[in-house]
């Protein structure tokens, strides 16, 4: 008898730890639909695409599985243009595009991660249909031959519409259908590299008949429930492409501020074209205006100048376009420069040489730029020792230059150089050149103690370059090609009229060299002066980490480490140790370290709080926080409870509360817990305290129930655990009401006479759909010699299901219908040890020479695939009504699958009635099915029965 006890106590064990290992899971996921789907399908058995009208409302949702909670993540590939949820992703578990257009189709991904194992991954392909209206295009041809002798006309009539999937198009005249063939004079065809987007009618030498309405209809066969579209085209003998006139000239050359009217008027086109104005600058002007055929610029700017094109379009032959340009009159940018004797190697101003002082501007038109040169106010012209030239009008910007040959001391004196526009209504521009003993080239010097120059990052600092020379120049400072220095500043140059550059708020990455040049204008042409400055930025210790939390209980040993990333200057002089402000230990940085470290050796309660470690070198201080607590990590909610939601009256409703604790043996021991709840939308939490007894283990289930629940509300839930230490951290949740929508077994009956079908579903993923039906309704041209004349119960009003095979059905094609959910009660949170029993049974009809396979599947909850059938049957077996029963033994809330296979031909129908579900095995099975009715739990207690009768066997 001991040795019995011990075997059983040794099964109980073997169950108890299958039972037992904890509710920690790594993340599944599945994707369903609620939105306005027109079908959702398997594409090759590898692909979901989900099948939507534009416009409609998108809504997947991402059903996941896993404790901890998984985060869900939605993202978006493939589809035409570059649309990903505006660069961003969508962190919902349900994913939700109202109005959704074509450029959102394409391939969307649920990403599930906890943290256990890999990340759950499932995608569905989102296919958006529409259907634009067509538009017919009409294009002529005329061909002569032998001197006039006969003349052809042929007319191309081509319709187009965007549409997905693929349009259809159909031609008609009136009322007349035309088909390829029909008509000698009509030919239909596609365009062999546009094969599919267009149908074009060709009518081929026109004849009186043709000159008619021609209408092209476009349908994608009505899928989404997508309406056919259509247009209209009247072919006339006065049919002709549209020809405009522009009464304006080309180019138009106003000055600023001006108002501008451009008019452009049809002179041709039947039937009456279309105007419009574009600009080359991609949109018109914001402040113009489009009447008709007239597009008026008030008060144009010079950056409204450009090509202006009308376009006139009637859908004959090709649009229309006259152009003009507008050119807004305009002076800018004057510049000069000094150039000595170029036949002798020295850049000074020498008597008895060459000076040459060139003046340039930039002027719209460029044609119309003038020149004119001034000596101390007295207008200057050109002579033997004076030469005053001008560049090419062509080339732009213009530029004038004047030659001094031969300088004298009288040359000496302030020369001006004035540039205007002919006609007049622009400000002149001049530009003042002084020539004298003390014009000379500039030099460049970096006062002393200006390089290098030190300073600490976020300073503002100040580079100087000191010039001398007249006139004096620009200086453009930028970065120099220090090849080991951060080329932040690289690309930068920015001018300073004082040699001086100011940057404020100075980083680590403009260390380096700075280079300080004069500029190629507005001074000598020669060779720039250039000086350099060494900016060094000093900054205080790049630490780590800047911020953390150490969690643990009291008693026991913490150690904080503060490592330095990189200073400059990299050597660390001290560090210092606070708590709370108050100094724990300072000290000189050992310099074959990049660490230093900090040691409780056992935490009491004045332990607790912000610990700061404080780097420093002369730049300054880095510093690292810790965040030492004994507060405890967050409750993790589970959400796989099963069967979570029951009733006990009819307006009160209760909830399993289920949970674990994160890290729960980081910090003390936790106490309590402090439940809050407060119904959704209003202020008020009611709490209570619920009492821990024991350690709590790592991916330990507690359960607590919530009662008088008011239906239908939802509420919120908050858990906080409770330690020595005091409250920690806090989790949310909300907990929703939903009305049982599972019939309870021991009455569940369906005969298939009502239209929701007792809350069966067609499988989405199959081939097609069984059909409800009744032999009072059937189609007449039914396939004879196969399915039943009646329900099981001989009405020919009654209804059962059956699936349809013929055309286009094929062998092999499954056709699935599935059970709503049934739930049954386990007796622990951990799963169903013992399998309870019930009896599932329906009525078949299977007749017919062509009868495929009808097989019966017991799906549970988590299960993603089918398995062996718990029953099936094949072929031909008679005409009559026969029935099926089988026991199931599920271990958790489960559904039952009825699935149809196709056979060989069309004589194949197969139908189903009355289903039932008992509890109980089944007492009187009927003789001719095929049973695969044990699961493996049932295998596994038979194993336990008959270990169990040997020992005892054994014993006597």
């Amino acid at each position: 008898m001991d040795l019995i006890i011990a075997v059983l106590g040794l099964v109980a064990l073997i169950v108890g730890g299958i039972s037992c290992q904890g509710v920690y899971a790594p993340p599944t996921v599945r994707i369903i639909h609620s939105g306005h789907a027109c079908n959702v399908e398997e594409e090759r058995h590898t692909e979901r695409v989900y099948t939507i009208r534009e416009g409609e409302t998108l809504e997947l949702t991402c059903l996941v599985t896993g404790h901890p909670r998984p985060q869900i993540r939605w993202t978006k590939t493939a589809g035409s243009v570059s649309d990903r949820f505006q660069d961003s992703s969508v962190f919902n578990d349900t994913l939700h595009i109202a109005k959704i257009q074509r450029t959102q189709g394409g391939r969307y991904y649920c990403k599930a991660e906890n943290g256990l194992g890999s990340p759950a991954i499932k995608s569905i392909r989102v296919d958006v249909y529409y259907l634009d209206n067509p538009v017919i295009t009409v294009h002529q041809s005329i061909g002569e031959a032998k001197e006039q002798f006969y003349y052809e006309r042929t007319v191309f009539l081509r319709c187009v519409a965007n549409s997905n999937p693929p349009v259809r198009y159909s031609w008609h005249r009136g009322r007349e259908v035309l088909t390829q063939g029909s008509d000698k004079g009509v030919e239909i065809y596609e365009p062999f590299f546009t094969q599919g987007e267009t149908k074009i009618l060709k009518l081929k030498n026109l004849r009186p008949q043709d000159y008619a309405n021609y209408s092209c209809i476009a349908s994608v066969r009505n899928v989404c429930g997508i309406p056919d579209r259509s247009v209209i085209f009247g072919l006339t003998n006065k049919t002709a492409s549209p020809s405009i006139k522009l009464l304006v000239e080309d180019p138009i050359v106003v000055n600023p501020g001006q108002t501008v009217s451009l008019v452009c008027i049809t002179t041709g086109g039947e039937p009456p074209p279309i105007l419009t104005w574009v600009s080359s600058n991609d949109s018109l002007p914001q402040r113009s205006v489009v009447k008709g055929g007239t597009l008026t610029l008030p008060a144009i700017t010079s950056d409204e100048a450009g090509v202006y094109s009308c376009v006139a379009s009637n859908n004959v032959g090709n649009p229309a376009k006259k152009s003009t340009t507008i050119v807004v009159r305009a002076l800018k940018k004057g510049r000069f420069w000094i150039t000595p004797d170029p036949y002798h190697n020295d850049d000074n101003i020498q008597i008895g040489r060459e000076v040459k002082i060139s003046c340039q501007v930039e002027a719209t038109p460029p044609e119309e730029l003038t020149f004119s040169w001034l000596k101390n106010g007295r207008a200057l012209r050109s002579s033997e020792r004076m030469v005053i030239t001008q560049t090419d009008p062509d080339i732009s910007p213009g530029t004038t230059n004047l030659d001094i040959i031969d300088l004298k001391f009288t040359d000496f004196g302030t020369y001006t150089c004035v540039a205007a526009l002919k006609g007049g209504g622009i400000p002149e521009i001049s530009i003042d050149v002084n020539i004298s003993s003390t014009t000379v080239p500039p030099s460049l010097t970096v006062p002393r103690g200006k390089s290098p120059l030190v300073a600490r990052e976020g300073s503002t600092v100040e580079l100087e370059c000191l010039v001398s020379g007249k006139p004096k120049p620009i200086h453009p400072v930028g970065r120099g090609a220090d090849k080991e220095a951060p080329m932040l500043m690289a690309a930068m140059q920015m001018e300073s009229y004082d040699g001086v550059l100011r940057i404020v708020n100075v980083s680590r990455e403009m260390t380096g060299i700075i280079r300080c040049q004069t500029s190629q204008y507005n001074g000598f042409n020669v060779k720039p002066r250039e000086a350099v400055v060494e900016l060094i930025v000093q900054y205080p210790p790049t630490v780590e980490p800047v911020h953390m939390e150490v969690r643990q209980g009291l008693g026991r040993p913490v150690v904080m480490t503060c490592r330095v990333l990189r200073a400059h200057p990299s050597r660390v002089l001290r560090f210092e140790w606070l708590l709370s402000n108050r100094l724990l230990h300072a000290g000189a940085f050992d310099p074959h370290k990049d660490e230093t470290e900090y040691t409780i050796r056992s935490l009491n309660r004045e332990g607790w709080g912000e610990y700061t470690c404080n780097v420093i070198n002369e730049a300054g201080a880095g510093k690292c926080t810790f965040q030492v607590t004994g507060k405890a990590y967050p409750p993790e909610f589970y959400y796989d409870t099963y069967s979570p939601l029951w009733q006990y009256r009819p307006r009160v409703y209760g909830f399993k509360l289920q949970w674990t604790q994160m890290n729960p043996g980081a910090v003390d021991r936790i106490v309590a817990y402090r439940l809050g709840i407060r119904q959704v939308g209003l202020q008020r939490w009611w709490e209570q305290e619920i009492p821990v007894g024991d350690s709590i283990g790592k991916g330990e289930l507690m359960t607590h129930n919530l009662t008088e629940l008011i239906k239908p509300e939802s509420y919120e839930v908050r858990l906080t655990p409770i330690t020595r230490f005091g409250e920690g951290d806090s989790t949310v949740r909300i907990i929703t009401y939903s009305a049982p929508i599972n019939p309870h077994l021991r009455e569940f009956h369906c005969s298939f006479e009502e239209e929701p079908i007792c809350m069966f579903t067609q499988d989405k993923n199959d081939d097609f759909d069984w059909t409800r039906h009744s032999a009072a309704t059937r189609d007449t041209k039914y396939t004879p010699n196969t399915g039943p004349s009646a329900d099981h119960t001989g009405s020919k009003q009654g209804f059962y299901m059956y699936i349809e095979t013929s055309r286009p059905r094929k062998e092999g094609d499954q056709a699935r219908l599935v059970s709503p959910f049934f739930n049954i009660a386990p007796k622990n949170p951990y799963g169903i040890t013992n399998p309870p029993a019930y009896c599932f049974g329906f009525f078949y009809h299977m007749y017919g020479k062509h009868i495929g396979k009808l097989n019966a599947f017991l799906k549970q909850k988590g299960q993603m695939t089918l398995e062996t059938p718990v029953w099936s049957l094949s072929g031909n077996q008679g005409d009559r009504w026969k029935q099926a029963k089988v026991s199931i033994h599920p271990t958790s809330s489960f559904q039952v699958v009825l699935e149809g296979i196709r056979g060989p031909g069309i004589e194949g129908d197969i139908a189903i009635d009355d289903i039932t579900l008992e509890e109980g095995e089944c007492r009187d099975p009927p003789p001719n099915i095929s049973a695969n009715a044990l699961s493996t739990s049932s295998h596994i207690w038979l194993l336990c029965t008959t270990l169990v009768l040997t020992l005892l066997e054994g014993q006597r």
